[in-house]
């Protein structure tokens, strides 16, 4: 790399020779990243210290640049880079991660890494969305361009799309907290669409959320919630306490309704939602009569009820308990003489930091032209949006909606048990309970309390984002109620990589899988198998196949083959492996082309398979292969090394510190723990196709055997597999007998 002391630029571009995106582990870190291979050209001659106004340009359009440490480790540490002298490859990363941020998906990691090529450098950036991470990435490169060159560039304009960009790219909020939750717990996640379907866990432990619905959420109770009527009567038959009331076929019939319950009365939709067409405290036709005409757009049928005073509460229950509880309250202003009532709505209820229009905000602006209660609300007390309200005069605006206040911890016992049993009722494993009360701190008997509507598929905002109170862990607590107790949803993940004899390893691990009772499949370099079943030929072991493996409820267990390539270009289609077998570390021709030369490069590719092995994993190494053995101390787990001799110096120091081996003495299979020794089998046992295997063809037995022991099948059935595998290959190939 040149110094600061070059000047001149002849080419003064940054161009992308390639991106790609690798949705899972990956040579840079566990999780998905933007990657792209980047030509500054001449500017590889000029640091960011000889570009004049760079540093000022950059700050002044991104100050969120000084929260960024890079390898400096503390606050302000990447603007001293850029201070000191950094290349525009590593200024790239950082204004590709800041702008992802500013678009309000936030992520932290990136690396910039020079490749033997002049000028060629290679750039990752973690995204959450490839879509966002894309066009944040093409946005930095016009903006590094711009402040290099000391041209506009529109940055408002710019986040603002991102912005956009992200939100309908991105998970909403309910989805993405329980997606959070399950992190927090290492279980994995899948987003199965572009919308809000999500799996957690993989294969046949998997479960499926879609928003705040799961997939123990049956349709029978989805239904009955979705009808008010339905539900009320089914809550008050449980004893549940629910207002009185029935539906209207009119709106004369709803004032016949209004006079048979007693006034005051609710109208609402029978099947509405979000709040949408509810009018409270009616007390005459003509309220009753509006209230009837705005309600019937928003659903199927108009229900009339008895009004129940009180706030609006929600409760959030979540399998056999109440997670988190939110008040409504109502809006109103004041007035001084001069303002309609729009301006001060905009003044006094608009201008509240805490509202907005969109799900970052926990209260919604009030706009009377889009809500039709609020001009109802106001007629009721005899004005209109252009009236002038005098000095100190309250106008109510909304009596509902605004359910934003935590009150969790406020909560009665009994109230909770109540709003469990409505959820129980309806048949709901997760439900939003609407419940109208005076003081949730004290028993609903007592205030004449009611539960007034059970909610499928609740919204969480409220609960994440309140406008005042703690921020409640609901998503951990759906992901709990998902996966109890010590559940990972995860099943076991064999990885094996290498270039030596890979395939021939995962076809015998996968048949020992199956003898062990596990519904296994396989991707590998001649076909994806369920079972013994070839559903697909051809080369599969690749992100895309092995993403199919995991997302089959039918699989218990899966056995992934890679290569050093597959690992380069796409990652890992799982997060964290079971067991990890690395055979070699042989680097193919055809890696020049991502810049892998030397044995120096293959350790960065191939320690990933090691790195990616649970805490409760195994990492199954050849002790005869020193550049693999040293990937031993990276796993988190435990570490079983595999030979065909017993006495190599690896197998020996190993056992000497409890540490298992297996190996092979007089043509029979030996597993080693400490000074422990157990024969497992004797290869000269194999059908005649088989009989006196070379060693070539007995290392690759012997790792599959590793494999087997660190998934604790028995020796008993490994013997039998490996005989029943040697028969199934004999009789595969008849020719070869």
């Amino acid at each position: 790399m040149s110094g600061p002391g070059a000047s001149v630029m002849s080419r003064h571009a940054i161009e992308f020779l390639r991106i790609a995106y690798l949705d899972g582990p990956n040579i840079w870190t566990y999780r998905s990243v933007i990657e792209a291979w980047v030509d500054i050209g001449d500017l590889e001659d000029c640091p960011s210290n000889t570009l004049p106004g760079l540093y000022e340009r950059l700050t002044r359009w991104l100050p969120g640049l000084i929260e960024h440490r890079c390898g400096v480790g503390e606050r302000g540490g990447f603007l001293l880079r850029l201070r000191e002298g950094t290349w525009p490859a590593h200024i790239l990363e950082h204004v590709t991660i800041e702008l992802q941020n500013l678009a309000g998906m936030q992520v932290g990691f990136g690396k910039a890494r020079e490749t033997p090529e002049r000028a060629i450098y290679k750039v990752a950036v973690r995204t959450r969305n490839e879509q966002v991470g894309r066009a944040a990435l093409r946005a930095g490169r016009d903006l590094l361009m711009a402040a290099i060159e000391d041209t506009p560039f529109d940055v408002a304009g710019t986040v603002a799309r991102l912005h956009d960009l992200a939100d309908r790219a991105c998970l909403g909020p309910s989805t993405a907290c329980i997606v959070d939750g399950a992190a927090s717990r290492k279980i994995p996640s899948i987003r199965l669409t572009d919308g809000n379907l999500v799996q957690l866990g993989y294969g046949a432990r998997q479960r499926r959320i879609w928003t705040a619905e799961t997939d123990l959420t049956g349709a029978i109770a989805e239904g009955i919630a979705s009808d008010k009527d339905l539900t009320k009567r089914l809550l008050k038959s449980c004893g549940v306490p629910v207002p009185e009331g029935r539906i209207a076929e009119s709106p004369d019939d709803a004032w016949e309704a209004a006079e048979d319950i007693g006034l005051p009365v609710a109208v609402k939709p029978v099947d509405g939602n979000h709040g949408r067409g509810i009018s409270l405290d009616l007390n005459t036709r003509e309220e009753v009569e509006q209230a009837y005409q705005l309600a019937l757009p928003e659903g199927s049928e108009v229900m009339v009820e008895r009004y129940v005073r009180g706030n609006e509460h929600r409760l959030l229950v979540v399998g056999s308990r109440v997670v988190a509880a939110a008040r409504g309250e109502a809006a109103w202003v004041v007035g001084d003489g001069r303002s309609t009532i729009v301006e001060l709505i905009d003044s006094q209820i608009n201008s509240d930091p805490r509202r907005g229009t969109t799900e970052d905000y926990p209260l919604n602006r009030i706009l009377i032209d889009e809500d039709p209660a609020v001009g109802l609300e106001l007629a009721r007390q005899g004005c209109a949006p252009d009236t002038v309200p005098q000095a100190e005069q309250s106008i109510l605006i909304q009596r509902n909606g605004n359910v934003a206040f935590d009150v969790t911890h406020t909560l009665h016992p009994s109230v909770a048990e109540t709003a469990v049993l409505a959820a129980r009722v309806v048949g709901l494993d997760i439900a939003g309970i609407d419940l109208v009360a005076e003081d949730i701190s004290r028993p609903l008997d007592e205030q004449g309390g009611c539960i007034v509507e059970v909610n499928a598929g609740p919204g969480l905002l409220m609960h994440l984002k309140p406008a005042t109170g703690e921020p409640q862990p609901v998503g951990r607590a759906i992901a709990d109620h998902l996966f109890p107790g010590a559940e990972s949803g995860r099943i076991p993940i064999i990885g094996i990589s290498g270039s030596q004899g890979t395939t021939s390893i995962a076809h015998l691990v996968a048949h020992l899988m199956a003898l062990s009772g596990k519904r296994t499949s396989l991707a590998c370099r001649d076909g994806l198998y369920l079972g013994q079943r070839q559903v697909k030929t051809g080369n599969c072991a690749n992100w895309r196949m092995g993403r199919q493996q995991l997302m089959n409820r039918g699989v218990d267990a899966a056995v992934f083959e890679h290569d050093a390539q597959s690992i380069l270009s796409e990652g890992y289609a799982y997060d964290r492996c079971l067991v990890g077998l690395v055979t070699d570390m042989q680097i193919d021709p055809g890696l020049a082309e991502y810049y892998i030369r030397e044995p120096e490069h293959m350790h960065t590719v191939m320690r990933t398979q090691v790195d990616v092995i649970l805490s409760e994993g195994t990492a199954v190494l050849p002790a005869a292969d020193p550049a693999v053995v040293e990937l031993a101390p990276l796993c988190d787990g435990a570490v079983l090394f595999y030979a065909l001799e017993a006495d190599l110096p690896v197998i020996v120091a190993h056992r000497a510190q409890g540490g298992r081996a297996l190996f092979l003495r007089d043509n029979q299979i030996v597993i080693a723990s400490g000074s422990n020794e157990t024969t497992i089998f004797d290869l000269a046992a194999l059908p005649p196709v088989a009989s006196g295997i070379p060693p070539l063809q007995a290392l690759p037995v012997l790792a599959a055997v590793g494999v087997a022991l660190a998934l604790d099948i028995s020796p008993d059935l490994i013997r039998a597999g490996i005989e029943s595998f040697a028969l199934r290959v004999s009789l595969a190939n008849p020719g070869n007998a």
